[in-house]
Formats: C-alpha cells, sequence, structure tokens
C-alpha cells in the first residue's frame, strides 16, 4: 500500500460521533464514563448487605439501631412531638428528623422502623444527587469513603437526612430556583443547626450577585420556618433557644462556640488520644479536610466568578466552623461524622487524583462498609468475640 492511499484513508476518516449528553444533565456538571445510576445503586446494596450483616452476626442489629449515637433521643423527640407534650423532651439535639419520625407514625409505622427507612432512604437519595452535581466518581466515593456516613446510613441518625436537604438545596439553587433551595436549607438548618452555613452560603451568593429581591424573599421564608420551628419551644419552656442553650452547656468549653483554629483538635490530642485507631482516623479525616479547605479557597481566590459560587462558600465556612469548634469532647472524636456534608466538595478539590476505576471502588465498598461495622461495634470487642 502507498502512502497516497494511506494519507486517502486518513483524510476521508469520519470524526467520532461526539459524545451524547442528556439534556436533563445540570450545566457544568461532569460528563464521564463513571458508574451509572443503577451501578450507585448496587454499591450502595453491596455496602449495606455487608454493614448489616457484620452487625447482625456480633450483635442483635435491632438493638444496635436503638442503642446508637443519638437515635434514643431522635425517638423520645417524635414520641413527644406525637402526643405534643414537650415537657418530658429533654434533647438537645435539633427535632427536623424527630418531626418527620411523628409524621411516618400516622401511617402506623414504628419509630424505629421510621428512624430507619429515613436514614437509608436520604442516604441513597443522597448519593443520587451527589452524582448529577459532582460527577458518578465523587458520588462513588462518597458512598463509601466515610465510617460515619456507613454507620449513619445504615443504623440510623440525623446525618443522611440533613446531607439529602444540603445537597437538594445546591441542586436547586442551581436550577436559579433559590427560594425553593433557601426553604430546603432551613430544613435543613432545624435538622442539624450547622445548616446555618447553606442558608448563609446562599444569602452571600445572592448579595454578590446584587439580587436584592430574591435575597428579601428567601430571607423571610426561612425566617418564618425558623419562627414556626421555635414557637413550641417558646411555648414549653419559655425559650426559644432552648436547645442552643443546651448546647451551650454540655458540649462549648468556657461557653463560647469557636476557638482558635485547631486548638481544641489539638487539646484533645494531648490529652484525651485514645485508641491508635482513632487516631489515625480522626487525623486522616483532618488532614484532608485541611487540604481540601486550602485548595477549595485558592481556587475561589482565582476564579472569583467560579459557578455555583454558594457550594463553594459553605465549604469554606462550614470547614473553618469545624477547625473551629470548641467543644473538646466533640470537635475532634466526632470530626469525621461532622465532615460528612463537605466530603463531595473536599473529594472534588482532588479530582485529578481519584482511581477512577470499577476495580478500585467496588473492593472499597466492601472493605469499608465491614470496617464501618467492626467500629460500631467496637474494634477490640470484635476481636475479643473472634477469639
Amino acid at each position: 500500500m502507498d502512502g497516497s492511499s494511506i494519507k486517502m484513508r486518513v483524510v476521508n476518516h469520519e470524526p467520532l460521533a461526539p459524545a451524547s449528553v442528556d439534556p436533563k444533565q445540570p450545566k457544568g456538571a461532569f460528563i464521564s464514563n463513571g458508574p451509572s445510576r443503577t451501578e450507585l445503586v448496587l454499591l450502595w446494596l453491596i455496602g449495606a448487605i455487608c454493614f448489616i450483616g457484620v452487625i447482625s452476626h456480633f450483635q442483635s442489629y435491632r438493638q444496635k439501631v436503638v442503642n446508637v449515637g443519638d437515635n434514643a433521643q431522635y425517638i423520645s423527640a417524635a414520641q413527644a412531638i406525637e402526643h405534643w407534650d414537650f415537657r418530658a423532651a429533654q434533647t438537645k439535639q435539633a427535632w427536623g428528623l424527630s418531626y418527620l419520625i411523628a409524621l411516618l407514625s400516622k401511617f402506623h409505622l414504628s419509630e424505629q422502623f421510621s428512624l430507619l427507612f429515613i436514614s437509608m432512604a436520604s442516604s441513597l437519595g443522597s448519593m443520587l444527587l451527589a452524582r448529577n452535581l459532582w460527577g458518578p466518581w465523587i458520588a462513588a466515593y462518597f458512598a463509601v469513603l466515610s465510617f460515619p456516613w456507613l454507620q449513619t446510613s445504615f443504623l440510623g441518625g440525623s446525618e443522611p437526612l440533613f446531607v439529602l436537604l444540603v445537597f437538594a438545596s445546591f441542586w436547586f439553587s442551581r436550577r436559579d430556583r433559590w427560594i425553593t433551595a433557601s426553604v430546603l436549607a432551613a430544613l435543613a438548618t432545624v435538622t442539624r443547626p450547622v445548616g446555618v452555613f447553606v442558608l448563609f452560603a446562599l444569602g452571600l451568593t445572592l448579595l454578590l450577585r446584587k439580587d436584592y429581591r430574591r435575597l428579601l424573599f428567601c430571607t423571610v421564608v426561612a425566617a418564618f420556618i425558623g419562627f414556626v420551628y421555635l414557637m413550641p419551644f417558646w411555648i414549653s419552656f419559655h425559650d426559644p433557644l432552648y436547645q442552643f442553650h443546651r448546647y451551650k452547656h454540655e458540649d462549648w468549653q468556657s461557653g463560647y462556640l469557636v476557638s482558635w483554629p485547631f486548638h481544641i483538635i489539638a487539646v484533645s490530642y494531648w490529652y484525651y488520644r485514645g485508641p491508635w485507631t482513632n487516631v489515625m482516623l480522626t487525623g486522616g479525616w483532618i488532614g484532608l479536610a485541611a487540604v481540601g479547605f486550602c485548595r477549595i479557597a485558592a481556587k475561589l481566590y482565582r476564579d472569583r466568578t467560579a459557578e455555583y459560587t454558594n457550594e463553594w462558600i459553605f465549604a469554606i465556612t462550614y470547614l473553618m466552623f469545624l477547625f473551629c469548634y470548641n467543644s473538646l469532647e466533640w470537635a475532634r472524636w466526632d470530626f469525621p461524622r461532622f465532615v460528612i456534608p463537605a466530603i463531595p466538595l473536599v473529594l472534588l478539590s482532588f479530582n485529578a487524583w481519584l482511581p477512577k476505576s470499577r476495580w478500585v471502588i467496588y473492593p472499597l465498598c466492601a472493605v469499608s462498609s465491614i470496617l464501618a461495622a467492626c467500629s460500631a461495634i467496637g474494634i477490640q470487642n470484635v476481636i475479643a468475640t473472634i477469639h
């Protein structure tokens, strides 16, 4: 074959057809050959089977759900809401989850089942929303990397519902539906008080855009939801900030919400180091979050007109709060749980270095779920039971 025929073939060769774009895909979303929605659901199911299987092997799964974390407090608050008698409810946790549990109880569902159903459904919905927002690989790693996320997803907790509301708020803001986004952010705030950072990010973004009319509507809507939420505490305890004062009394050192960055975390490591497994887990997430914070801040500084500014503002302000949180008991010990809502944005700052391979993500899902279950039981308890 001569050179002219080769040249002819190259010239006449048709270019590859451009990749099809889903018209429903939001503007700026990552288009890749990552896991599909069906694959992500399968990944979630693998994690659920591994996690629940390990828990059930060593303990009663049903009893574990009742005793883990703050679940007993959420159920107690839900029962108080059902009877509309708050005098016996002394929980400091926000009641957004408890209100939803009480609502499902109207359909003759038990509080424990409602708690688990909300947590699992919210976990699955959060992962699928993360795929729409930041791409399939970010969603996949978000679903499997965090032990506290797996634990609250399959044992119950307020984190999955909170994360679902935060991600949904981001999703609606991308579609320029800011009032709906502010409603969801306000509901996130009554589920976990740190949702206020989502509201702050929305407000600051609208302020920077000089969209004062929409900013006013969003502020009024969010304030109304907050007022309705606080009214029962005002009526029952004569203190609309009852839960805030409980947090102040039980969690914050010296009465202040924040301290110098990393100060309380360093003090906790110095005086209350704990098991080496906890040191590695908390230290790893704190280090990853700190590096991610610097990368996000640098990106926002370089490109001040970046899309989805409210998401980056949320990540920066929320992570800074976690670094400064003035609770000697919780700031370091529960950092991996607190950082959950910001994990996708932290991972996004490292997107170029994430291994984008199913040969990595599926084994990682199984291993992480098993280890998360062992961590929920207690590594020493697992070892003692095996021996």
